[in-house]
């Protein structure tokens, strides 16, 4: 069982390996169309929300306060661009929504 940690290691090298070398390898020209650019230029975005909301909505006690916080924490984001004001609000909501979740449950 232990040796197989290897094989999967070398897999999932190689894997990252072919992601990052291919497109450099393959594309030789700039990419002109509209479309392909638009969308590789989201890709770095939708990945850091992929990995980072199931982080947000799990690290709290409860769901709902994780999903309050994200929500404030997009609202806050979106209106101040202050990523210090954003932490402070999402934390703050976390603390109450936790507080008040523990004086419902008695």
């Amino acid at each position: 069982m232990n040796s197989n940690i290897y094989l999967y290691i070398l897999v999932a090298f190689v894997v990252t390996y072919l992601i990052r070398v291919l497109p450099l390898t393959l594309i030789r020209k700039p990419i002109t169309n509209r479309f392909i650019k638009s969308f590789l230029f989201y890709v770095p975005y939708v990945t850091l929300t992929v990995m980072t909301f199931p982080a947000i909505v799990m690290a709290t006690g409860s769901v709902v306060s994780g999903l309050l916080a994200a929500v404030v924490g997009i609202l806050v984001a979106y209106f101040t661009e202050n990523l210090f004001l954003v932490a402070g609000a999402s934390c703050i909501i976390v603390f109450l929504a936790e507080l008040l979740i523990n004086v419902l449950k008695g």
